[in-house]
């Protein structure tokens, strides 16, 4: 992707990790700290990141390695472990950012508006690396079934 010829993803395939129920999302958001809620947004908005299947397999690989030598694979995942901080280094790209961003912003634009989901948006939107982090734990997160 580039500058200008970036495009918004449509949001339906956003939703889709949302199983097409934005108010229910928006309601799960309410109970989440901070942290929480923009690990799940930058989930929902990292579906519309083109990241090829086998790319990101052999990076969770790697990084569920890195998790094992930490300690239990099934403790909590956080933005500061190593496995989070290498995910996010392999797949990170200048595109990949502006696909997510995009995404949040799309997010916003199609009605993901309450205050915790705007507050999340805000925060990720303000700081593409927070933002890109967030993102890959949330990979970890997904692939240890957390």
């Amino acid at each position: 992707m580039c500058g200008s010829t970036a495009h918004p993803p449509p949001f339906a395939f956003i939703l889709r990790t949302v199983g097409d129920s934005l108010g229910a999302w928006l309601d799960l958001l309410d109970g989440l700290d901070e942290v929480e809620r923009c690990v799940s947004t930058a989930w929902v908005a990292g579906q519309a990141v083109g990241i090829p299947e086998d790319e990101r397999n052999e990076a969770l690989r790697r990084a569920l390695v890195v998790r094992a030598v930490g300690g239990s694979p099934q403790r909590e995942v956080s933005l500061d472990e190593d496995a989070v901080a290498r995910l996010a280094d392999e797949l990170d790209s200048a595109a990949r950012r502006e696909a997510l961003l995009l995404a949040l912003e799309t997010l916003r634009d199609e009605g993901a508006d309450t205050p915790a989901a705007s507050a999340a948006i805000d925060a990720l939107s303000a700081d593409d690396g927070f933002a890109w982090r967030c993102y890959a734990a949330a990979l970890l997160a997904a692939e240890l079934g957390l």
